[in-house]
């Protein structure tokens, strides 16, 4: 008896040690204070963001870029940890290149202003003042300071994610409460439709555009956010599915997570967004088509019929699509008509409208200057000089944006300043081999950043940072969820420690 408790008491001693903490898998050990503050920082910077109008109100874009310069302070905290740079943790800091080149090439370029700001009576006029040829230029170099603070902020602040967490649960928590907030978004902004506000907020705030939703002030930037926050869900379903420990599948986390990816989807038509609900088709399609293959697996290995559960998802998907017709039936039926008049007004022209000479006066705008563009911000600005677009009361047209984030980039970037930007998203998939896409979760999320990715060659996404940051928080968690299998992984452990 006496040698038993020697033996236990022993035993603790040596779990409980001082430095024993290395005996703990990774994945169960307790969340570091630095850990804690990249989520909390990012989940205020996104919660925030999104109900701030989607960052699209000018008054409020200091304030989100100030708070998300925050990510820097966290980011030189983590490089002081030498346990970290020791244990390979800073190998993200090399993702970091492209965004130095890019920065170089905006602040030359605001070194090099192309037009000058005169005063006329109580009005500005911008004069083209042309610049040095052949080196980067910027059109607005105070615009384009700002919007580069805005970028690095939110870059930065989603890098923290692969320098700091440790674990992928902490990422999934991450997920799951901007699932909620997105959530929460969706229930709010039904409600605001169905109560026919006229305005943002239940009419307490004007909105600029006819077509918003939730606290979004653009329909299809919130049906961007919506593909985001469904891949995201989606991740979450399979991993809880998968792992489930519930009496069965409607007792685990994975049946709330199909209700809330339900109520998501239903959005899309709702907001009258018709891009963004043909996306959302594609998404939960090839995730229709993953269950049926998965199910078709399992159902042969253990010689079972797939005919029972392949009607009860086929009924599931009936019911589903039923909900959502009777929650957005008014606003299908009225784009639907919209879109038919459209198209029979194309076919009458022969050609796609204005949006086609938008993007034909863009592309043109860009070839003007195909390096290095006209700089950061400076399309709302210099594309008056190739508007040709002429309206019936003979007003001035007036664009903001490309209504095309690849075709703006080219224009304002250069084909120099594009390739910077699609490197920021390549550089970080060269760690990753191909044991790293088999998981459910970041193959969602790499799915929805996709799919954005294709939308913004027809659309401008990227033109709300409630979106900008919702997808490059979605990447680098995939990124890193990803790397971490490896990191989670038990190591075999040596016969010769185990007889010690």
């Amino acid at each position: 008896m006496s040698e038993s408790r020697r033996r236990s008491s022993s035993d603790d001693d040596v779990k409980y040690a001082r430095g024993s903490g290395a005996r703990v898998p990774p994945g169960q050990r307790p969340l570091r204070p630095l850990e804690w503050a990249v989520l909390t920082h990012l989940a205020i910077f996104l919660v925030g963001t999104t109900w701030a109008f989607g960052g699209a109100a000018d008054w409020l874009r200091p304030i989100i870029a100030w708070w998300g310069s925050l990510g820097v302070l966290l980011t030189l905290t983590a490089i002081q940890d030498r346990d970290a740079r020791r244990d390979g943790w800073m190998r993200p800091l090399a993702w970091l290149w492209p965004l130095a080149a890019f920065n170089v090439l905006v602040l030359v370029g605001c070194l090099n202003p192309s037009f000058r700001a005169l005063a006329y009576g109580t009005e500005t006029i911008l004069v083209n003042t042309g610049a040095r040829p052949g080196l980067p230029s910027s059109a607005r170099p105070a615009l384009a300071l700002h919007a580069l603070w805005l970028f690095d902020a939110i870059w930065i602040s989603c890098l923290n994610l692969a320098l700091v967490i440790r674990q992928r649960r902490a990422l999934r928590g991450l997920l799951f409460l901007a699932v909620v907030n997105a959530l929460a978004l969706a229930v709010f902004g039904t409600v605001q439709k169905l109560a026919q506000a006229k305005g943002l907020f239940f009419d307490a705030v004007p909105s600029p555009q006819l077509y918003f939703f939730a606290s979004f002030v653009y329909h299809n930037h919130w049906g961007a956010f919506t593909v985001l926050m469904s891949s995201a869900c989606l991740g979450l379903v399979w991993h809880f599915a998968r792992r489930s420990e519930s009496r069965d599948f409607f007792h685990s986390p994975a049946f709330g997570g199909l209700v809330a990816l339900l109520l998501l989807a239903a959005t899309a038509p709702l907001s009258t967004s018709r891009s963004c609900t043909v996306l959302l088709i594609l998404l939960l399609g090839t995730a229709f088509l993953h269950w049926v293959w998965r199910l078709v697996q399992k159902r042969r290995r253990f010689k079972e019929s797939v005919a029972p559960a392949l009607l009860g998802g086929f009924a599931a998907l009936l019911v589903a699509a039923a909900g959502i017709w009777f929650v957005a039936r008014e606003s299908i039926t009225t784009r639907v008509a919209t879109t038919r008049q459209q198209l029979g007004e194309m076919r009458a022209r022969g050609d796609v409208g204005a949006r086609g000479e938008l993007y034909r006066n863009t592309w043109q705008m860009a070839k003007d200057r195909p390096w290095f563009g006209w700089g950061m911000a400076s399309y709302p600005h210099v594309f008056t000089l190739y508007n040709t677009r002429k309206s019936v009361d003979k007003l001035p047209v007036f664009y903001r944006d490309a209504h095309s984030d690849w075709l703006q980039a080219l224009a304002e970037h250069g084909f120099v300043g594009t390739a910077c930007l699609g490197l920021l998203g390549l550089v970080p998939l060269l760690g990753l081999r191909r044991r790293h896409w088999f998981n459910a979760l970041p193959f969602y999320l790499f799915l929805g950043c996709t799919l954005i990715l294709l939308y913004a060659w027809l659309e401008f996404p990227f033109g709300n940072l409630a979106v900008v940051l919702s997808w490059w928080l979605c990447y680098f968690t995939a990124v890193h969820y990803a790397r971490l299998y490896d990191r989670e992984a038990p190591s075999p452990v040596k016969a010769g420690s185990a007889s010690a």
